[in-house]
């Protein structure tokens, strides 16, 4: 898949407020810091569409990105953030349920983990939630060019085995950095195969 046009439709603080629509939507969700916005500037071929900064916590509403007028692009705000305001904070789990939960759009969820660092518990309870809410989902692994060459699959491979001690199986799982621009096309390739097999309204 190609993506040749790119439109931020809003930023909403409630769920009612969303765009009414009948397409696909992706959300795009993970850990303050994760590469969030990075991976979306890098996959959508547009330098700066999604807000990138060195201070975590700048994602604090539903950001909505329409895609080659077919699919939206969902980025929801990070999760795990101390230096977020706690009025602010409290509000993140509740405006990230309600999408999750609420939203007939919503096709899928891609649940980023940074690639350098041991499972972390906000990730794993992330994981069990959308298991507990049936939430579809898939994995992307961020930053590997920050690791090692010759290691760089070690750390994934742990997060793999913790992950393993309390689910039988495992999604579709991606291996991306967005300096490198790797796992990429596989990214799109998987979203083109969920689109096409989307069922549209009549």
């Amino acid at each position: 898949m190609n993506i040749v046009d790119v439109s931020f439709e809003g930023s909403f603080e409630k769920l009612h407020q969303c765009p009414h629509h009948y397409l696909p939507e992706f959300a795009f969700v993970g850990r303050s810091n994760v590469g969030k916005s990075s991976l979306i500037n890098m996959i959508t071929n547009k330098k700066g569409i999604a807000r990138t900064s060195g201070t975590p916590g700048k994602t604090q509403h539903l950001n909505f990105y329409l895609i080659n007028k077919s699919w939206y692009l969902v980025d929801l705000p990070g999760y795990g953030y101390a230096r977020v305001s706690k009025k602010i904070k409290s509000q993140f789990p509740r405006m990230i349920e309600n999408y999750l939960i609420q939203r007939p759009n919503l096709y899928c969820c891609f649940l980023l983990i940074d690639s350098r660092h041991p499972l972390q518990k906000k990730d794993e309870e992330m994981l069990s939630w959308f298991g507990d809410h049936h939430v579809p989902f898939v994995i992307i692994y961020t930053k590997i060019d920050k690791m090692k060459p010759t290691s760089k699959m070690d750390n994934i491979e742990l997060i793999r085995k913790g992950l393993l001690e309390s689910w039988e199986t495992l999604p579709q799982q991606f291996i991306t950095s967005s300096t490198t621009r790797e796992g990429k096309e596989e990214l799109l390739m998987y979203l083109a195969t969920l689109i096409e097999s989307f069922n549209f309204p009549d």
